[in-house]
């Protein structure tokens, strides 16, 4: 049995090495030149604190470098699913080589467990690889993105660590089930593909925020979480406050929620208005609403509020999250035994 799946699966094999290859040949060369580049940037920006205009210049420069590899990893799961885990079974079913694979001395257990164990552990073992690779390389870029593509970014979690082999070890096996149930190779494909999507989407918006109790404060505003204030004439010309999706002192946190709160503690939303002379004072238009504006808004009581996942529990909720789709894919795996043994013919 493993020489016959080798036989069919070599290919398929062969060509995803070769791809690997050329991905860690060309990170190889790059990722030492962009590491040091960072590294001198911040040599240089620390020394007269421009450091804020460094990440945005550093970053901007290799966005779509950036971009590419992580969708790269993300859809490399989808792709075992789709092309490895579908036609598993749809394959034999639709060629009516089942009746002569099933009837011979292996057993339709011992021929599926093969089928799992050396197709399966490929597709966790290539998107593993290629999301370490793609970790080691992107983290010069992880620690000078904006706070919507760092790493706990549900965009970019994905990506980065060990949670492509769970991904990828889940979509294969859900590939298999489907097929099994479908009986059909392209209808198998649809679904498993859509099935994919929406737990992927169902995970960073549902479960991934309360894996761990998310953490609440209330932070001073000032230049990290505030994008700008404003007068706004046609309400009464209060100050308007516009909130960044940042946490002070907690670079590169998952922000769950932000909302301005007046002195009293009412929520004013991520963009509130708040009353402060306009008239005269630092906040008056001929003030420039500038620092001094800021510092007076915080000396009348209004602060920011959020509720936030810290950078630091990133590899808890790496291990937390492949835990599940591990159970999800054991799971599914029971299922196809089950599935295959007393319905499938």
């Amino acid at each position: 049995m493993i020489w016959l799946t080798w036989r069919q699966f070599r290919g398929s094999a062969a060509m995803m090495a070769a791809l690997l290859v050329i991905l860690a040949t060309v990170l190889a060369l790059t990722g030492p030149g962009l590491a040091s580049d960072y590294s001198a940037g911040i040599a240089a920006c620390t020394q007269d604190n421009t450091c804020d205009r460094f990440y945005d210049r550093f970053f901007g420069g290799h966005e779509a470098s950036f971009m590419a590899l992580t969708l790269v990893v993300l859809l490399l799961p989808a792709l075992a699913g789709l092309f490895w885990g579908a036609p598993l079974i749809t394959r034999e079913l639709e060629a009516g080589t089942h009746l002569m694979v099933w009837n011979q001395s292996i057993t339709r257990g011992r021929w599926l467990a093969v089928k799992l164990g050396l197709m399966g552990l490929t597709a966790v073992a290539v998107a593993g690889l290629c999301g370490l690779m793609v970790t080691w390389w992107s983290d010069p870029l992880d620690k000078s993105a904006a706070e919507n593509l760092a790493l706990m970014a549900p965009l970019v979690f994905g990506a980065r660590g060990i949670a492509p082999m769970g991904y990828a070890a889940f979509t294969f096996v859900l590939g298999v089930t489907v097929g099994m149930l479908v009986r059909r190779t392209l209808p198998a494909m649809a679904l498993t593909l859509a099935v994919f999507v929406a737990i992927q989407l169902a995970m960073p918006l549902l479960v991934r925020p309360h894996l761990m109790p998310p953490v609440a404060s209330t932070f001073e505003l000032g230049r990290t979480n505030v994008d700008g204030i404003g007068i706004n004439r046609d309400r009464g010309g209060y100050v308007e406050i516009h909130l960044k999706s940042a946490v002070p002192g907690h670079a590169g946190a998952w922000l769950l929620s932000a909302n301005l709160v007046d002195p009293s503690g009412r929520t004013l939303g991520s963009e509130g208005a708040a009353q402060v002379s306009t008239t005269s004072g630092p906040c008056a238009p001929s003030a420039g609403a500038g620092d001094g504006c800021m510092v007076e808004i915080n000396r009348l009581g209004y602060r920011q509020q959020a509720t936030y996942q810290p950078l630091e529990r990133f590899w808890p909720f790496q291990w937390i999250e492949t835990g599940i789709y591990s159970l999800l894919t054991l799971g599914l795996s029971w299922f196809c035994f089950w599935w295959i043994r007393r319905r499938l013919s």
